[in-house]
């Protein structure tokens, strides 16, 4: 593209080393906005360096969640990380996540 430089600036991958704190991924497996390989690709990088994250893929969603049952599981699904991240496992009703790298 005519602004590769400063599209490449401005990719989270391109900067995964300034990185140091847990990153939660919610995507739409249908976005053309952020396609689904570059959250894969970002979880990949955020599990090699080591750092905690979650990748959640939403089947026929795109940039920004329309189904209501997405919505809450993206909602139940951010509670349920920060549960797990900051040690407040146990709460009533909160679905069980997996946090790679926690």
């Amino acid at each position: 593209p005519e602004e590769e430089e400063l599209y490449r600036q401005r990719s989270p991958i391109e900067h995964v080393e300034k990185l140091s704190c847990t990153v939660l991924i919610l995507q739409g497996e249908e976005d053309r906005v952020v396609p689904p390989n570059q959250a894969r690709k970002m979880h990949e990088a955020l599990l090699t360096k080591g750092i905690p994250t979650c990748l959640k893929v939403y089947e026929g969603e795109q940039h920004g969640f329309r189904k209501a049952e997405n919505i809450e599981d993206a909602l139940d699904r951010e509670l349920a990380f920060y549960g797990k991240v900051f040690g407040m496992e146990g709460i009533p009703g909160v679905m069980e996540i997996e946090v790679d790298n926690l």
